[in-house]
């Protein structure tokens, strides 16, 4: 790897507090990028991009891997550009394809219980219980210190993209079983709440593993991540009434674009529900 690139990696890394996810992705995508260039990152034009655009579009990848391709490449020149390391920004005017927004999956009430259900260990059913109460993400749950934990008052601190700050709340039911848990540990404030049997934090692809292991007890033939659980969380909420603001909130959305797509669902669920029980809707 170049300095530039790795230099710009420490950039994303620290200066924007990119999760290790993106950063190794974006890195990726400009080794790919450069070395089919076959030129230095300096000489790069506009028509050098849009080249080769086009041949990952030839490629098959999906829209979102082209978008993700395309937002390495424009963050990159920004950097450079604003290091004083490029004259112009060849990728200014590069435009990304837009994407087709898919519904998120949610689980029932029903899916909700029977996953949670399957788990004994006080652990997990903690990180359960509380994936579903709070809708937070999963990179949040894991980085979860005691010193965030304020469950006198039902809350909890979380560090969500970009280290933005936020309060989620923690549902009665949620809060007992995580008070039950937390007799067994070592609380001090800089202690991680979740850990693994080494006494490590618990890293997101345990915790995969864990809600993997409870969907295969519960017989779901869905694919449930911890995402799931954030989907499930929003929609449950606008069903029941909740303002789209609050959950925005909640969920710590930086664009309240991003919460509408919750809506839709709703909006689906009712009209499937109609189909299915109106005797003249067929």
């Amino acid at each position: 790897m170049n300095m530039e690139l790795e230099n710009f990696r420490l950039y994303l890394e620290i200066e924007r507090n990119l999760s290790f996810h993106t950063v190794k992705a974006y890195t990726g995508d400009l080794q790919d990028f450069l070395e089919r260039a076959g030129k230095d990152f300096c000489s790069m034009t506009y028509k050098n991009i849009r080249s080769y655009i086009a041949e990952i579009q030839n490629k098959k990848y999906t829209k979102t891997t082209i978008a993700r391709k395309i937002a390495a490449i424009k963050a990159f020149y920004r950097y450079l550009y604003r290091e004083k390391l490029v004259d112009i920004n060849p990728a200014a005017n590069v435009k990304a394809p837009k994407k087709n927004k898919a519904l998120p999956e949610f689980l029932t009430e029903s899916e909700i219980k029977r996953i949670i259900d399957q788990v004994s260990n006080q652990r997990d059913r903690a990180i359960l219980e509380l994936l579903y109460a709070t809708g937070m993400r999963i990179s949040e749950l894991c980085s979860l210190n005691f010193e965030n934990m304020n469950l006198e008052e039902n809350e909890i601190t979380v560090f969500g993209k970009g280290g933005k700050e936020r309060i989620v709340l923690v549902s009665n039911k949620a809060r007992k079983i995580l008070l039950k848990y937390m007799e067994s540990r070592d609380i001090a404030p800089n202690n991680p709440v979740f850990t693994s049997i080494n006494g490590n934090r618990l890293l997101p692809r345990q915790v995969h593993r864990v809600i993997a292991k409870a969907v295969q007890k519960a017989g779901l033939s869905k694919k449930v991540s911890p995402h799931t659980f954030r989907h499930t969380f929003a929609t449950r909420m606008l069903e029941k009434g909740a303002d789209l603001r609050v959950v925005q909130e909640l969920l710590g959305h930086a664009s309240i674009s991003n919460t509408q797509i919750y809506t839709h669902v709703s909006v689906e669920r009712l009209r499937q529900t109609y189909i299915n029980t109106h005797p003249r809707a067929n």
